[in-house]
């Protein structure tokens, strides 16, 4: 059998703008920037902006931070919201969501995610494993965001009108999680610097 040539009809991500691409071993991959902006926009669709993120975050470091910005808590969301494996969550998740409320699964994955069944932990699984990166700060903020689910998570939990959502709670809380441990550690490290500054004076 003859090998083909190729060509730039042959990809594996057809339908992207040509600057979402680049091809390299002779496959179209999709740049990192192309993902960021698509699970941004992705989160953006179903009401979930950045600021309702930070705002979970601003309330977590409040009482450890004197002088926390929402500015500050911003920043922070959008450097995880840049970190491959969340991205990938968050669109594999809010696919798997939009599929469940077209009723586009087979059973009984439909009823699981469309009920959102209480023993379907996959969902936690996903977020778990955005959380991993990011250390036992985050994964211990996550369970009580998860339990808590305060603000724009309990927004999206209870949301009515044919909206599934089964995934989406539980990803915005990895996100406020990852931001709120970063934070915490970026913090720490300034904190050693100033000390480590003033003790050479």
């Amino acid at each position: 059998m003859e090998d083909q040539s190729f060509s730039k009809s042959m990809t594996y991500a057809p339908g992207l703008p040509e600057d979402a691409t680049f091809y390299s071993a002779h496959k179209k991959r999709v740049t990192s920037e192309a993902v960021e902006r698509a699970a941004e926009k992705a989160l953006a669709e179903r009401g979930v902006r950045i600021d309702d993120i930070a705002e979970i975050v601003f309330d977590l470091q409040k009482p450890f931070m004197s002088g926390l910005t929402k500015a500050l808590c911003v920043e922070n969301v959008r450097a995880v919201l840049a970190k491959r494996e969340l991205q990938h969550a968050i669109l594999v998740g809010i696919e798997l969501d939009r599929f469940a409320e077209k009723k586009m699964l087979s059973e009984p994955l439909q009823s699981l995610i469309d009920q959102d069944e209480g023993l379907f932990g996959v969902d936690e699984t996903i977020a778990l494993g955005a959380v991993s990166s990011f250390g036992s700060i985050a994964a211990t903020t996550f369970g009580y965001l998860d339990k808590v689910k305060p603000k724009i998570i309990g927004k999206v939990d209870l949301a009515k009108g044919g909206r599934v959502n089964t995934f989406l709670d539980d990803l915005i809380a990895s996100i406020a999680a990852d931001a709120s441990s970063r934070l915490a550690h970026r913090v720490r490290d300034d904190e050693e610097k100033r000390a480590a500054q003033s003790h050479r004076k």
